[in-house]
């Protein structure tokens, strides 16, 4: 992109975790807007060629000074970082540093920034606990249940201080189950809903550790990297507090798993594989038993966004793409 002499230049947005799986599909919907667009993660980003001017940036993010030059001069900051060991084993120091640590230096780094910047984090519906009624809707105190929520809230609050503050701009907004197909190479969807496509692909039965009418709010990660965009462009109304993204509509897991069965078998010819009941193991958190569904009618008078991907086209999207994927290799 050609500038005119003396006209400013176009807004920096660095996204920090960009080559994770909800990072990736963000940066690939930004790199469609006329920003200057840094993609930072601990190992190359590949993003889709657009309007944007990219520049992809190899950091620890855990590491003060590069994750000091990784935000400098940025106008925005998507921190969109994650523990790869998943919420599961978010139990020792490595995850913590990852999931709270980069906040906290993130807000140290940003205290002598020229202006605050807008800071769009990647929080969790989940952060709620166990809902105490369904739908949520954002309002209701958070009673975390596990590790990873409790530091999910944790850089949370981290953020809305330095917010209240004056540090920063911040807004989190609060994930439903995303999933889909990756958006780049690497960027690998380990959620539930993948997991299981995967293993009707494969022939191996889907497994319950219930009987199937929990319900969890599903959304498609391109709608998650939309809502992103949305919040981009209307912060006003947004800074200082959380969001909860969803669909509105919470779908029982037995259902879920029953149509991926169906859409594998579409792939594979064979007879769809069972979905049955098992004994939880041990560890289960009590979330997981719980129903989830998501009022995310705040966010939406705020920004104007909405999911556009029906579920059925969703699942059937992500089992192509994984069908795809394994007929490759």
């Amino acid at each position: 992109m050609t500038r005119r002499p003396g006209a400013a230049a176009p807004p920096l947005v660095t996204v920090l975790g960009a080559s994770g799986f909800v990072g990736s599909a963000v940066t690939a919907a930004f790199a469609d807007r006329p920003v200057r667009l840094r993609a930072v993660a601990r190992r190359p980003s590949t993003v889709p060629a657009g309007s944007a001017q990219v520049e992809s940036v190899t950091a620890d993010l855990t590491n003060h000074q590069d994750l000091a030059e990784a935000v400098d001069g940025s106008d925005a900051v998507l921190c969109l970082v994650m523990h790869s060991g998943g919420w599961r084993a978010a139990v020792d120091d490595g995850p913590e540093a990852v999931n709270v640590g980069v906040m906290r230096e993130l807000v140290q780094v940003l205290r002598s920034a020229e202006r605050p910047p807008l800071v769009l984090y990647s929080g969790a519906a989940s952060q709620v606990g166990v809902p105490p009624a369904e739908p949520i809707d954002g309002s209701e105190p958070d009673h975390p249940a596990t590790e990873y929520d409790r530091q999910k809230l944790a850089a949370e609050s981290l953020l809305l201080d330095a917010t209240a503050a004056g540090l920063l701009q911040g807004v989190s907004l609060r994930l439903p189950t995303v999933f889909g197909p990756a958006t780049a190479p690497g960027a690998e969807d380990r959620g539930v809903v993948s997991f299981m496509a995967r293993r009707a692909l494969a022939g191996e039965p889907l497994t319950l550790w219930h009987d199937g009418t929990v319900r969890r709010d599903l959304v498609h990660v391109h709608d998650i990297a939309r809502a992103f965009l949305a919040a981009y462009d209307h912060p006003g109304r947004l800074v200082g507090g959380h969001w909860l993204l969803g669909s509105g509509q919470g779908t029982p897991l037995g259902e879920v798993f029953r149509t991926l069965a169906r859409l594998a078998a579409e792939h594979t010819g064979r007879p769809p594989v069972p979905v049955c009941s098992v004994e939880p193991p041990a560890h289960a958190p009590l979330t997981d038993f719980a129903g989830v569904t998501i009022d995310s009618s705040a966010f939406r008078a705020a920004t104007g966004w909405a999911p556009e991907v029906p579920l059925e086209e969703a699942l059937r999207h992500t089992v192509a793409a994984l069908a795809d994927r394994a007929a490759r290799s």
